[in-house]
């Protein structure tokens, strides 16, 4: 007979797991989005490569998941309960936004439902370490976007300078093929990226259930997590690659080069800082920063600003979200 402790563990990890899975699938689009509507790969061969360098990214490093697992929230002060309820509302948001086809981020998803969880819980503000919220999350929030717009602008600017004098024939033949390349390098900044964060989630929930002593990442979690991501990556997500890719902006293969690379500078810079950043945010932005140096215009606004309303509300939805899933699990636990 397990005991509660010990199966709520598992549920957990099943939990998690099922979140990177979801997740796969609903930011497949952030690698692949710009080489399929640029006719570059097909759907299918862009899956299998995003999905191939998702799984490889995942290893890249555990600053992102000591940063979810442990930087956040004490994970010795929280059940296990508050992991579920956090897991749970991260899971009804990415299922809702992939329905409606809108690229929110899951990174803010999670961390949100953890946040809101924890303190519905505690019934007090001070479980959160603001100071690590406000610096790693928060403050790249803001400034991941920002950046992925200003790099994808001037990128693209410096490369229209670069191949003014090259006939165009030319520059779609030679990005046609460079584009590949710089979607397997997305593929690996945002398995290197998103994939840490279920293993920080099932590390804290591993540390406060009592199966280890201290915070460290077991080499099975770190499997797992890759795997699942790269088996949610290969079922795609159509809906939100048809939203980035075709109803943002109108792209060639040399401007989703220019977007991919771009984008996966700064998912590189951020997890070197070990912020849990959204690549939704970043290269949906950097996609607005390259189809703007051509001019303002090329950007479909109206699209633009819908996703940006789902950026702004999916942390405190996400709170509340779990905090009534604390409050539904209370009355039946």
């Amino acid at each position: 007979m397990l005991s509660g402790s010990f199966a709520l563990t598992i549920a957990i990890v099943v939990l998690a797991l099922i979140f990177d899975f979801i997740n796969g699938f609903h930011d497949s689009a952030n690698a692949i989005a710009t080489s399929v509507s640029t006719r570059v790969l097909t759907m299918k061969e862009a899956v299998l490569m995003s999905a191939f360098f998702n799984f490889a990214g995942a290893f890249m490093n555990v600053k992102v998941a000591q940063t979810i697992g442990k930087g956040l929230i004490d994970p010795s002060i929280i059940s296990q309960h508050v992991v579920i309820s956090g897991l749970l509302a991260a899971i009804i948001w990415n299922l809702l936004t992939w329905y409606f086809g809108i690229p929110s981020s899951s990174s803010h998803a999670l961390i949100g439902g953890l946040i809101g969880a924890a303190i519905t819980s505690a019934k007090s503000f001070t479980i959160i370490y603001w100071v690590n919220f406000l610096w790693k999350v928060v403050l790249w929030l803001f400034l991941s976007p920002i950046i992925g717009f200003i790099i994808g602008y001037i990128f693209m600017n410096i490369l229209n300078f670069l191949l003014k004098d090259k006939k165009p024939s030319w520059v779609t033949k030679f990005f046609s093929k460079a584009q590949v390349a710089s979607a397997m390098l997305m593929a690996l900044n945002h398995g290197g990226n998103d994939a840490q964060k279920s293993m920080g989630v099932i590390t804290m929930a591993l540390l406060s259930g009592g199966i280890i002593s201290y915070f460290y990442i077991p080499q099975w979690v770190k499997i797992s997590c890759a795997a699942a991501m790269a088996l949610g990556t290969m079922i795609g997500g159509k809906k939100i690659i048809k939203t980035m890719g075709h109803n943002m902006a109108k792209l060639a293969p040399v401007n989703g080069f220019a977007a991919e690379t771009g984008a996966a500078a700064v998912i590189f810079t951020a997890t070197m800082f070990n912020a849990p950043v959204s690549t939704t945010h970043i290269i949906s932005t950097s996609i607005m920063g390259v189809a703007a140096s051509k001019r303002m215009s090329s950007v479909r606004w109206i699209v633009a600003r819908n996703i940006v309303q789902a950026w702004v509300i999916t942390i405190p939805v996400c709170a509340l979200i779990a905090a009534a899933v604390v409050f539904i699990l209370g009355n039946f636990f």
